[in-house]
């Protein structure tokens, strides 16, 4: 008999299973790699909302805690996985200058938010009005993250590569079966594959594609994540990554010219070396209508959880919502009303 069965291993799946492993819980986890999400991801972290200047949800209290889970990951799997990177944001105008400077004098945002303006020396960028600095930042190879947590689990026996068949989950008093598991809880982290689920589709996960280039840009020489209409980040080799898009009724991970497009057009508009484009990638982001994550409780079936609706945040969030559904279930610690699931109560139907 096993504590838990985990459905899903992308970053929701592996947070939540480090937290497992803590607290010396058995499990095995069940994935599918059908959700491409975390994998695809740029991984950057950074508090600040650069469109608007603005702290995002908790992010000051999710930093705290992300940075030590991610050494831990790069002790335990031994693989290089947060890289330090400072992110810059392109001014558009004096204005936007100003704007920024009034963001920077809210104590939420004095920490974030560097007060000098870092005029722009590479010639290949069209920055006319300097940048703005984000402190804290950095950005997480999560496609090592999944590759490298997959082996780690697939070593103790503990990872199943299948599709999870719904119907053959058998609940019983005390405990579920599923073929010849048996385990006491089951948790759902699997993304934009919560569509699929039958016990959650009636939350409002709605999904939102993104498209992401990889170029290679052997004159550009920058070091530092650059923000204008798309982020340009480097990773090794003379290689960037280019993103990313928001797509509301795509509901498909396969990359479109389209997207390629409008990611090109975007970095021409202040990129102005020769560059190739060496891949373009896709996932669907798990969105939700109120930005907010999805934790809890199934409304009918106990010890049945869900872990899921990170957005684009995935990295910052993921460690931080993964402890508190820990602490919720094994040690009746109440979930923040932002993140419960029993938001969404009233929209339950039965089965």
């Amino acid at each position: 008999m096993l504590d838990y069965l985990v459905v899903g291993l992308g970053l929701a799946g592996i947070s939540f299973c480090e937290s497992l492993e803590e607290n010396n819980r058995s499990f095995v986890v069940i994935d599918n790699d059908s959700q491409r999400a975390s994998v695809v991801a740029g991984g950057l972290y950074n508090p600040v909302i650069l469109k608007r200047f603005s702290l995002a949800w908790k992010a000051d209290k999710q930093l705290i805690e992300a940075i030590p889970f991610y050494r831990s990951l790069e002790n335990k799997l031994q693989v290089s996985l947060d890289f330090k990177l400072p992110v810059l944001r392109i001014f558009a105008s004096i204005e936007e200058q100003n704007l920024w400077f009034e963001a920077a004098d809210k104590p939420a945002l004095q920490p974030f938010l560097s007060t000098d303006i870092i005029p722009n020396r590479n010639p290949h960028i069209e920055a006319p009005f300097g940048y703005g600095q984000v402190l804290s930042t950095g950005r997480v190879d999560t496609k090592a993250l999944v590759a490298h947590y997959k082996s780690f689990l697939a070593q103790k026996n503990a990872y199943y590569q299948e599709l999870f068949g719904f119907e053959e989950l058998e609940k019983h008093k005390g405990f579920f079966q599923y073929k010849d598991l048996r385990f006491k809880k089951i948790v759902f982290t699997s993304g934009f594959g919560l569509k699929e689920n039958p016990f959650f589709n009636y939350l409002p996960l709605n999904g939102t594609k993104g498209e992401l280039l990889t170029i290679e840009a052997a004159e550009l020489k920058e070091n530092r994540v650059i923000k204008s209409s798309v982020f340009i980040i480097p990773l090794e080799k003379n290689l960037y990554r280019v993103g990313a898009t928001y797509k509301w009724k795509d509901k498909k991970n396969k990359p479109t010219p389209e997207a390629k497009e409008e990611l090109l057009a975007k970095l021409d508009s202040f990129l102005s070396c020769s560059y190739v484009v060496k891949d373009q990638q896709a996932g669907i982001r798990p969105t939700v209508a109120d930005r907010r994550p999805l934790l809890g409780a199934h409304p009918e079936y106990e010890h049945m959880y869900v872990l899921n609706g990170f957005g684009s945040r995935g990295v910052l969030i993921a460690p931080y919502a993964a402890k508190r559904l820990f602490n919720y279930i094994e040690k009746d610690i109440p979930l923040d009303k932002d993140m419960d699931i029993a938001r969404y109560r009233k929209k339950y139907v039965k089965f």
